[in-house]
Formats: structure tokens, C-alpha cells, sequence
């Protein structure tokens, strides 16, 4: 016999009221009101596993559509049978941790707190079932929670059309913005192609550029090889240029000489009766008319022969001048004529006996710095005088003694 039939007794008994109040056994399915069932079958169950269930106890398969399937199960709830029972278990086991929460109310206003912090979570499917089923649930409660159901379906349903458009909304944006990285994606995949072609160049060119310089470099060795090899096939090389340039020196200074003492015996002899020259004019013809700017100033003399420096030394410290002299690299080191040329007020640069460094190097730092520089070709005494005549301004030519 179903249990649903003595319902009507119990509730009409007076003598029994006390015990149904206080029993602990907990409402199944079949038991509760008629009106429970709509609302727990469609909240507390998915459609898809309610179909699976209900074709598992059909034996086959289910044609009937959603709203058919939901109307048989909700009725077959009505009385206990195969598919009751199989929604029973299902229920008891689907929200089991639900219902140990709701085995410690005692009380039906317990029972109502529980449904209502529930609601207010928003986690009311596994509540509905503990709360209808709980042995402390009163008609007045059930009641309530039906109509808090039912409203709550209500919210839901407008909450899932504002979400639907929301999702319509989001569904073509992200539409637009796959298109979006599509296009990104297919610009980014070329500019990387190109990238790797440029990079591909670059690496052509590196290696290229590499065996260049590893062939200047075998180029470089081998020129250095093979000088080493001359300079060791001619002992004493060094000592022979450095030879023979004094010798050319030596050379060009034995050449003026002679000239000099040519222009010397080609010179008129002075009469013998020829008056004696004033004393007022007893002063040497040769002496020196230099401006008194060069008076107690330093002259740096780059260049000439070695043999002729004293005679360089003379002539500018004749006339009042300090004398300073660097051979421009042949002997003297490079180094130190950068600090000659500064502590100069005037340079004389003898060209024919210089390096090509320090030439470039006196008329650079000239140029800079705006220093006066004399040029002279010839490195003898007389183009050094006449390149002091020059300098001074001296109407009257430089004495060579």
C-alpha cells in the first residue's frame, strides 16, 4: 500500500500529532505534497540526466520532447514506483553534503534560517530538497519555500535573457576580435618572415665580411713573414739606412760649403789705396736685424742636419732667442716633439731632413694652435737665415757668423 494514502490519516489523528512532531525519519519524494514535485524535478535535476534516467527505466529510447519528459517524471513522483525511487537516490545522493548541514537544525525556524542564508547564496536546489524533506519542515514552511522558489525562478528567468543578450553581445565581439587577431596574426607571421630573410643577409654579409678580414689578416702575416725574412737576409739594416742618411747629410753640407767658398773667391778684392771704413761703421756687415719680439723667446728648430745644429744654436742665440731642436724622429723620440712644439713661441721646420710623421704632425699642431711656422726646404745654414729674415721682417739680410 503507498504511503501517500495514510498522509490524510496521520495529519487527522489528534492522539498521533505528538509523535509525527517529534519523529527524526526524514519525507520521502512520494510523500511530499503534489505541488513540490514541478519545482524540485526542474531545479534540483538537469534535463539531460532526467532524460537518461528516464529512458534507463523505459528500457529504451526516449521521443518524447523536454516539457513532456519533465511532466511524466513530475507525475510519476506522485507515488512510489521505479522511477520515484531512482529520483530518491538520485536526490539523497546529489546533494548529500547538503543535507548533513541541515540534520543539525532541530527546530522548523532552524530549518527556515538554513533555506534562507541558502536563497541568499544563491545555492538553493540542494537547500530545496533538505528543507522540504527535513521531518521539522511544516505545510506553512513548505509553502514558503515554494513561493521563494518560484520567485527565484522568476529572477532566474529574467537574469538568463539579460545574460543571453549579454552573451549575443559577447559572442559577436569576440567574433570581431578573432577576425581582429587573425589579421594581427597573419601580419605578424610576414613580418617575421622578412625578418628572418633580413637576418639571413645579414648573416651572408657577416660570414662574407669574416673571411675577408681572415684573408687580409693571412695577407698581413705573410707580409710581416716575409719582411722578417729580409730584414734577417740584410744584417744591420737599420744601422745602414741610418748611415746613410748622414752620409747624404754629410753630402749636401760638403756641397754648400764648396759653393760658399766659390761665391767667396768670385767676391772683388777691395782696392789697396781704398780709404779705411769709418769707425761708426766698423760694426760686421753680417750682423743680424731681427724685431725684438723674438727676444728671450724660445725657437724650436725641427729637422736639419746633425752636423749643423751648433751652427743653428748660434745664429738664434744671437739674437736673443733660446734655442731648441728636435731631429723629427730620426734619432729623438717621436713622443717628445709634441711637448717641444708647446713650449715654443716660434717653429722652423726643415723639410728636406724630416720624417713625413713629424711633418704632419708639426703642421698639424701649428694649424690647431695657430703657432708660427717656418717652412724651409733646404736644410742650410743660409735658408735658415734667410727663413728668420723672413720672419723678422729684416730689411737687411741675417749674418751667418
Amino acid at each position: 500500500m503507498c504511503d501517500k494514502d495514510q498522509l490524510p490519516v496521520i495529519s487527522n489523528c489528534a492522539s498521533d500529532a505528538p509523535e509525527a512532531a517529534l519523529t527524526s525519519r526524514r519525507r520521502r519524494i512520494w510523500e511530499l505534497s503534489h505541488t513540490c514535485h514541478c519545482p524540485l524535478v526542474g531545479v534540483g535535476l538537469p534535463l539531460g540526466y532526467l532524460r537518461k534516467l528516464v529512458g534507463k527505466m523505459t528500457g529504451g529510447r526516449v521521443m518524447a520532447d523536454d516539457y513532456e519528459v519533465h511532466v511524466g517524471a513530475v507525475t510519476e513522483c506522485g507515488t512510489r514506483n521505479r522511477l520515484s525511487e531512482a529520483l530518491q537516490k538520485e536526490f539523497e545522493r546529489r546533494y548529500a553534503p547538503v543535507l548533513l548541514r541541515f540534520r543539525a537544525a532541530k527546530s522548523g525556524e532552524q530549518v527556515a534560517q538554513l533555506w534562507l542564508a541558502a536563497v541568499a547564496n544563491g545555492d538553493v536546489a540542494g537547500a530545496f530538497w533538505a528543507g522540504l524533506t527535513h521531518p521539522r519542515c511544516s505545510p506553512e514552511l513548505e509553502e514558503q519555500m515554494c513561493r521563494d522558489l518560484h520567485m527565484i525562478q522568476h529572477q532566474a528567468g529574467a537574469c538568463v535573457r539579460a545574460d543571453m543578450s549579454k552573451f549575443n553581445q559577447l559572442v559577436e565581439e569576440n567574433a570581431g576580435l578573432a577576425r581582429e587577431l587573425a589579421r594581427l596574426q597573419q601580419r605578424s607571421q610576414a613580418l617575421l618572415i622578412d625578418k628572418s630573410a633580413e637576418l639571413e643577409r645579414a648573416d651572408v654579409l657577416l660570414m662574407q665580411a669574416r673571411a675577408q678580414s681572415i684573408g687580409k689578416d693571412s695577407v698581413i702575416d705573410g707580409l710581416r713573414a716575409e719582411l722578417a725574412q729580409l730584414q734577417e737576409s740584410i744584417p744591420g739594416l737599420e744601422s745602414r739606412t741610418r748611415l746613410a742618411q748622414r752620409l747624404e747629410q754629410m753630402e749636401e753640407r760638403e756641397r754648400e760649403l764648396r759653393m760658399q767658398v766659390a761665391e767667396l773667391r768670385q767676391a772683388p778684392a777691395r782696392p789697396a789705396d781704398a780709404p779705411p771704413a769709418p769707425a761708426a761703421k766698423a760694426e760686421p756687415a753680417r750682423s743680424m736685424k731681427m724685431p725684438i719680439r723674438l727676444v728671450d723667446q724660445s725657437v724650436l728648430c725641427v729637422g736639419g742636419r746633425s752636423g749643423n745644429v751648433a751652427t743653428y744654436r748660434a745664429l738664434i742665440e744671437r739674437v736673443g732667442a733660446q734655442f731648441a731642436h728636435h731631429d723629427g724622429g730620426l734619432e729623438d723620440n717621436a713622443n717628445m716633439l709634441d711637448s717641444s712644439l708647446a713650449a715654443a713661441d716660434l717653429v722652423i721646420c726643415q723639410t728636406g731632413c724630416i720624417s713625413h710623421s713629424a711633418y704632419w704632425r708639426v703642421k698639424d699642431y701649428c694649424k690647431r694652435t695657430g703657432k708660427r711656422c717656418v717652412f724651409i726646404d733646404n736644410p742650410s745654414i743660409s735658408s735658415l737665415a734667410r727663413g728668420l729674415q723672413e720672419v723678422s721682417g729684416a730689411s737687411e739680410p741675417v749674418a751667418l757668423d
